[in-house]
């Protein structure tokens, strides 16, 4: 593939580097990271926020970097500043107004430019408007007029908007100066948000050559984002759903964090998903960065890893087109054990399928889960898609109904796997809070419940459907609640979905990445508060060990083998040490 086995390793150059670049000094800049890494691709970029890199500049930046044997291809960012003479206009991160004819002219001509210069070039996450001046407003109003919108949200009218800039200003003018250029457009990381500003999948993906996934998690707790770390793995196996072979990569940079661990989880987690590049983003703010060493010192041990994986597998989770709901449960979740992928497409084949209250947006998903389980699937549900979808069938599933209480307790009963005579009352160390999930008894039952001082609430309930099982999970308001609750619980939620056999038996804070050749990683983040810990694995059915790839016997030299604890009730059990950011590859034997 390149230098690395298993994916490409690429960086981006921003304008300002290439307009301002020196042979001299880039020298140098490249050999800082050739002592710690091989770089196979450079994005150069020649368009920024009104900076425009000259030809003979972005020229000799590409002769350097082929000198050293990476590709180069280009980027650009759309961003501009207020056009010389005319009133600012309110917009975030300078993007652009795409009623403003001087600013989409020159949009037009800069990707001409491009295009001339490249084969191939990426566009930057920036590709978005939030302007509300005269000129949009009037657009809005006009769009929501001829399309019976009454409420003045911009949703639609933005999404069409951006179909059209994406054709006639970005496209069209690039191919026309040069045919045989292909164009990747990069989705950014906050997904569930795309469509209020006009990022546009379900219409850009038959566009565009390429897509390309920002995988950026950054510090979760300090952040305007507060995105969960598992993001960086469920959001690449969402566009590579959506685009088979078209996932470019997965885009991360080194911005708000503090903690080198984190961001190297960042290559990581896009890593296990198997992609064609790791991008590192960006050239001028790597160089010279601590970050650089750890990473490198990464890559050759992932590239072994991932010689041993086949494909990624999990609970499919549909979060269709345009959705919004529980934004970024499924990386909660993620983030406890359960090994979700995401997918904009009913997954209808799937042995286990994860529905939010965004799997909701699909005006049809109630027949299209009435159909599955009636067939035999198992689905996942929150109590935000049952409370989503009660005016839309799903009572013909679910006793549940839901009137807006709460219920909070730190103490819980849970019916182990085994059976409903063997019972479990672990305690957390705070209270959380959950929606009441009122049910009927024995329609349905529940496998774990919160206790209040006199009553119990339904925490995960079971019911059946045709050949099939839907179980519901009471989801708190605060999402990182999940984490709160005790290991008990969450081995328990887990171990109505093991994916290719295997779950952990743990607390929160620990990923499981399966694979669908009877590997595993399993991968402990780094937290404020995360110290290692024993936990065990759970295997289905009989099998005589683990083998770890990466890990010999000191004593022997081969291959380690982590031998079971016991078999009990169809499983086998190992037990293991998890220490955070060390992640460990397992082979099922």
């Amino acid at each position: 593939m390149g230098n690395y086995r298993n994916f490409k390793l690429v960086y981006y150059f921003v304008a300002h580097g290439t307009a301002h670049a020196e042979r001299e000094q880039l020298e140098k800049d490249i050999a800082f990271f050739e002592k710690y890494m091989k770089v196979d691709k450079v994005y150069l970029e020649p368009w920024r926020s009104g900076v425009l890199a000259d030809r003979d500049h972005v020229m000799m930046c590409r002769e350097v970097f082929e000198k050293h044997g990476i590709e180069a291809a280009g980027g650009i960012t759309t961003t501009i500043m207020t056009p010389d003479g005319d009133e600012p206009k309110q917009r975030l991160f300078d993007t652009f107004c795409y009623n403003d004819r001087k600013m989409t002219d020159r949009l037009t001509e800069v990707c001409a430019y491009i295009g001339g210069l490249f084969n191939e070039f990426i566009i930057d996450d920036f590709f978005f408007t939030n302007c509300t001046c005269g000129a949009c407003r009037a657009g809005r109003d006009a769009y929501n007029a001829a399309h019976g919108i009454t409420d003045g949200r911009w949703q639609e009218y933005r999404l069409d908007l951006m179909e059209k800039v994406s054709r006639e200003y970005i496209i069209g003018p690039a191919k026309k100066a040069n045919p045989a250029c292909r164009i990747t457009i990069k989705y950014p990381n906050w997904a569930e948000s795309y469509q209020e500003t006009g990022y546009n999948p379900a219409k850009q993906r038959d566009l565009f050559d390429m897509i390309y996934t920002g995988t950026e998690a950054r510090d979760t707790v300090t952040t305007d984002q507060h995105l969960p770390r598992y993001l960086s793995y469920s959001l690449m196996t969402y566009f590579e759903s959506m685009c088979p072979g078209r996932n470019g990569g997965g885009w991360f940079d080194p911005f708000d964090l503090r903690i080198t661990e984190q961001y190297v989880e960042q290559a990581l987690l896009t890593a296990f998903s198997k992609p064609k590049e790791l991008m590192m983003f960006c050239f001028q703010a790597l160089t010279g960065n601590r970050f650089v060493p750890a990473l490198g010192f990464a890559l050759d041990r992932l590239d072994d890893a991932l010689d041993h994986c086949g494909n990624p597998a999990g609970i499919q989770c549909y979060l269709p087109d345009n959705c919004r709901g529980e934004d970024n449960i499924q990386d909660f979740l993620g983030m406890c054990g359960l090994p979700v992928m995401c997918t904009p497409y009913w997954p209808e084949n799937a042995e286990a399928v994860l529905l939010t209250r965004s799997s909701a947006c699909d005006p049809d998903v109630v027949n299209k889960l009435e159909r599955y389980l009636a067939a035999g699937g198992k689905a996942l549900v929150t109590s935000g898609f049952v409370e989503a979808t009660i005016d839309k069938g799903i009572r013909k599933i679910t006793s549940i109904l839901f009137t807006g209480r709460k219920a909070s307790g730190n103490r819980y009963r849970v019916e182990t796997a085994t059976g409903w005579n063997e019972v479990l009352y672990p305690q957390g160390r705070d209270a959380v809070t959950i929606p009441v999930c009122e049910f009927r008894n024995n329609a349905a039952w529940a496998l774990a419940k919160v206790n209040g001082t006199e009553e119990s609430f339904g925490l995960l309930l079971r019911e059946t459907y045709g050949k099939g099982v839907m179980l519901t999970l009471a989801v708190p308001d605060h999402f990182p609640d999940l984490y709160r609750m005790p290991r008990e619980v969450l081995t328990r939620i887990r171990a109505e979905f093991p994916v290719t056999r295997v779950y952990a038996e743990c607390g929160a804070g620990i990923s499981l990445f399966p694979y669908d050749n009877d590997t595993f990683i399993l991968y402990p983040y780094v937290t404020a508060e995360s110290q290692p810990d024993t936990i065990r694995l759970h295997v289905k059915g009989t099998t005589e060990g683990l083998e770890m790839p990466l890990v010999r016997d000191f004593r022997s030299g081969d291959k380690a083998v982590l031998k079971p604890l016991y078999e009990r009730n169809g499983e086998t059990v190992f037990e293991t040490r998890a220490v955070p950011g060390e992640y460990v590859l397992y082979r099922i034997l």
